[in-house]
């Protein structure tokens, strides 16, 4: 008896992801990914697809729809359903960026009531509260005017 520990063995390995933990999961319950450019490898009841979900979105919907017109509602039907998954993934990548967005800016926000505060505690004044250039340039107009007058008030009673 030989026993065979050739390239077939290998090769059939190899295409059955032989490592654990060694790539995606592919798994029913698989987190969908959030990155919209994503490509996917999609099987369609008579065909296969590759691209994002968007893309695959419109090619399943023209794909029922061209469907509908040959008059093969069998098919159709399929290809709406599989326009209606990439859909929700769609929605579902959607729903997580506007989530996401909304922590940044919770972040953001967090992180410069930090900063205000810590300058309110050194006594420095805010953006805010500092004089913008307009009010500088009335406040020093006012101020050498104040002196002027100042001036003259202490030459008039020096007379």
């Amino acid at each position: 008896m030989k026993v065979h520990h050739g390239s077939m063995n290998m090769k059939r390995i190899r295409g059955r992801h032989h490592r654990a933990g060694s790539g995606p999961s592919r798994s029913s319950n698989a987190q969908t990914p959030l990155n919209r450019n994503h490509v996917f490898d999609s099987t369609g009841p008579d065909l296969r697809v590759r691209g994002t979900a968007q893309q695959l979105f419109e090619k399943y919907l023209q794909l029922g729809r061209d469907a509908t017109g040959t008059g093969d509602r069998i098919l159709a039907e399929a290809y709406f359903q599989h326009a209606e998954h990439y859909f929700r993934i769609l929605n579902a990548m959607n729903q997580a960026a506007e989530k996401s967005q909304q922590e940044r800016t919770e972040r953001q926000q967090q992180r410069q009531r930090a900063y205000e505060d810590r300058r309110e505690a050194r006594g420095e004044r805010s953006e805010e509260e500092q004089p913008s250039q307009e009010q500088e340039v009335e406040y020093n107009a006012e101020r050498s005017s104040d002196e002027e007058q100042d001036h003259r008030a202490t030459e008039v009673e020096a007379d």
